[in-house]
């Protein structure tokens, strides 16, 4: 009786995808795996078919910003992702200006697909710059079109609970890019999430997604008379905690402050920035998994939305009695 691939994974105690990666992308696999269906094969018999190596793709990336940590790590899952087939990366940086992110969209069409991460323009005019090119929506919805997100409402409402039960009755958003979608719903969800708890909420103007716009809102922070803050993302929040030192305060002693992200520094700064952790590597590696099933022809479209989890650290605090 011939041997077959499932009857591998069985003997080996594996699934069947875990057992096929073994022969088709077998750097995927722990060693200690590999060699556990590569010994289940030897017992069985077991003779892979050979196949094609696949046809290899040049896909565009399309981000807002390269110098941020956050779409540096996102390339790192896009790029691990495609290099199992050994697919190009082309980057565009867009530097949040919405001329050279139009342009750049459509100079993307000329290759295989493309992925537009947190794209700022319209939706109207996403679907008509991209075409008939294949292409990928991550950290942004966008209608009839395939988007990998991370989740922007359980994250802040968590954020706000922990300030809630810390005792802080009004709470601030420092705002990001003015045409981020990721911005407003995050603002939105710590909106709800403090009217829901009844306590205090003032949204802050628009700042650049860096640590000089968290610098700028700080001063901003403090006139609002907010015990807690919670930003956009880490680099704002980080910002935020520089900018009040200037003016002689302290986090979390005078400001707690809560971030977006988990970004590397986060855990490294003292005091530990308390943030909301995405699954930034996997929403690459998601998307590029996605995007070469469109150019293959896959029509589904859908909408994948990933998880996110409160890190708390020593940036909150019970806050202090005002005068």
């Amino acid at each position: 009786m011939t041997v077959t691939l499932t009857d591998v994974a069985r003997h080996a105690g594996v699934s069947l995808a875990t057992a096929s990666r073994a022969f088709g992308e077998p750097d995927r696999l722990a060693a200690t795996t590999l060699e556990k269906v590569h010994a289940a094969a030897s017992e069985l018999g077991y003779q892979p078919a050979p196949t094609a190596p696949p046809e290899e793709k040049t896909i565009a990336v399309v981000v807002p910003d390269i110098a941020s940590p956050v779409y540096a790590q996102l390339l790192k899952g896009i790029h691990s992702q495609a290099w199992h087939g050994r697919h190009r990366i082309v980057l565009f940086d867009t530097d949040e200006d919405l001329g050279r992110e139009r342009e750049q969209i459509a100079r993307a069409t000329a290759f295989d697909g493309m992925l537009l991460c947190s794209p700022r323009l319209p939706p109207d005019d996403v679907r008509r710059l991209t075409g008939e090119t294949p292409f990928v929506v991550l950290n942004r919805i966008i209608d009839d079109a395939r988007c990998v997100v991370m989740d922007t409402e359980r994250g802040p409402r968590q954020a706000v609970e922990h300030l809630v039960a810390l005792g802080h009755r009004h709470i601030a958003y420092a705002a990001g890019p003015e045409y981020s979608w990721a911005d407003v719903r995050r603002g939105d969800a710590v909106a709800r999430a403090c009217a829901e708890f009844e306590v205090l909420f003032t949204r802050l103007t628009h700042q650049a997604a860096s640590i000089q716009g968290g610098r700028a809102a700080a001063a901003t922070v403090i006139a609002s008379g907010a015990s807690a803050v919670i930003a956009y993302n880490d680099l704002i929040a980080l910002g935020i905690e520089a900018g009040i030192e200037d003016l002689g305060l302290r986090c979390p002693e005078d400001l707690s402050i809560v971030g977006n992200d988990d970004i590397e520094i986060a855990s490294a700064r003292r005091p530990g920035l308390t943030t909301v952790r995405l699954a930034i590597n996997r929403s690459g590696s998601i998307g590029v998994e996605t995007l070469l099933k469109a150019i293959d022809g896959d029509r589904t479209i859908d909408v994948v939305e990933l998880p996110s989890q409160l890190i708390v650290r020593a940036s909150t605090a019970t806050p202090k009695p005002r005068r």
